[in-house]
């Protein structure tokens, strides 16, 4: 048994932790550090990714002018090929993500 708590990293960027994968699922823990994303960068994923904010405070903006203030204990749906980035994020926020085809 792991916790997700467990051995949480600490720097100056984000960290991405593969949980588990298997054929075409993927779950990562992402501890964020209070990064977020570049100003000009955008994520353009080939898979849905289910996410939820486990700890702390995210806002993110999506290309089409939305954007998702979100606390623990908040998750959402971002479709494939949806543009988003993360533009806020507090220094101890960490994260589930669920990958899938």
């Amino acid at each position: 048994m792991n916790n997700l708590f467990q051995n949480l990293p600490a720097g100056n960027g984000e960290v991405i932790h593969v949980l588990l994968q298997m054929d075409a699922l993927k779950i990562e823990r992402i501890v964020s550090n209070g990064q977020p994303s570049p100003p000009d960068f955008w994520y353009d994923q080939e898979q849905d990714e289910w996410v939820m904010l486990v700890q702390g405070t995210a806002t993110l903006e999506f290309k089409n002018g939305e954007r998702s203030v979100m606390n623990a204990g908040d998750y959402l749906l971002i479709p494939t090929h949806l543009k988003h980035r993360v533009c806020q994020v507090s220094p101890d926020a960490v994260w589930l993500a669920v990958h899938w085809r």
